[in-house]
């Protein structure tokens, strides 16, 4: 069930099919925009310590299972404010790394729809409707990953952050993101991302030093320039475990921001594996007893 996202398919087998066009698509290569490393202290950090460093960070996350719910706050340049109700999350970890089946309200005249969000080195991304057979997001335009969900700024790829597990990247050293130092990571994007979103050169990510998390992340395009930041603005202490409580995603084109808005969690729960399987993505899944939900206020 693995869709055209994975990056051992798509266009990397095209490669060896194709293998008449792969001087040309060296020579493309070439000549793409590679955004160069900037080194924050005088001389080039030690890149064996960042590899284990960003080795580390991969292997974190919460203990156990657990759910969230959410909203969606939207923020236009212009425009009035509002805020998409209703939004689901069971998040666990499994052989291949973090893996979360997501729960989108419906907005307008689109319908409500899941996602089976699994990250690593092979990562994928599922859909479906919330009634009717499964759909794989490998079915759908090619640029899904990157396409806007229920109405927002908010993409698969934002929930994925597949880029976490790129392996060509490299070690930028130490800087302050919001009066806290992090480790500042350049990762650059494999063939199979380049096909669906040409203008992403790359992204940096800065990892907190403290906690080992993600506060923020930078798309990069041409001549280095921003094309979406997503921040961490606000984190939860919930039963002795930190977790995500306000994202902040811009796109620093059109000035738009959508907030994902962390509502309730409950920890340290027990999924069975089958809710992580894509082939159960169409069934329906029964949140925990509320009396294991936690309310998080503003």
């Amino acid at each position: 069930m693995r869709t055209i996202f994975s990056r051992q398919a798509g266009l990397l087998a095209c490669l060896v099919v194709f293998c008449a066009a792969l001087p040309h698509e060296v020579e493309a290569q070439s000549r793409r925009y590679r955004p160069p490393a900037r080194y924050i202290q005088f001389k080039a950090p030690d890149q064996a310590e960042g590899r284990k460093i960003l080795e580390d960070f991969r292997k974190l996350g919460p203990s156990g299972d657990y759910y969230l719910e959410f909203d969606l706050r939207v923020l236009p340049r212009r425009g009035d404010t509002r805020v998409i109700s209703g939004g689901r999350l069971w998040g666990g970890r499994n052989e291949i790394g973090p893996v979360s089946r997501v729960e989108l309200p419906a907005v307008d005249d689109t319908s409500a729809r899941r996602l089976l969000v699994q990250n690593g080195a092979q990562g994928s991304v599922w859909v479906a409707p919330l009634t009717g057979a499964i759909t794989k997001a490998g079915a759908l335009d090619a640029s899904a990953l990157f396409a806007p969900l229920a109405g927002t700024d908010l993409t698969a790829f934002d929930l994925q952050m597949p880029f976490l597990y790129w392996g060509d990247f490299v070690f930028e050293g130490l800087a302050p993101v919001r009066g806290r130092p992090a480790h500042v990571f350049l990762l650059y994007p494999p063939a199979d991302i380049v096909a669906l979103k040409p203008e992403l050169t790359g992204v940096r990510v800065y990892l907190d030093t403290q906690f080992g998390a993600l506060v923020q992340a930078q798309q990069i395009g041409a001549e280095e320039r921003v094309l979406k930041s997503i921040t961490v603005l606000d984190l939860k202490k919930i039963d002795d475990q930190w977790m995500v409580k306000v994202i902040d995603l811009r796109d620093e084109t059109t000035r738009n921001k959508t907030q994902f808005v962390v509502t309730g969690a409950a920890m340290g729960l027990d999924f069975s594996g089958m809710l992580f399987e894509a082939s159960n993505l169409a069934e329906a899944v029964t949140p925990p007893p509320a009396n294991r939900i936690r309310r998080l206020g503003p």
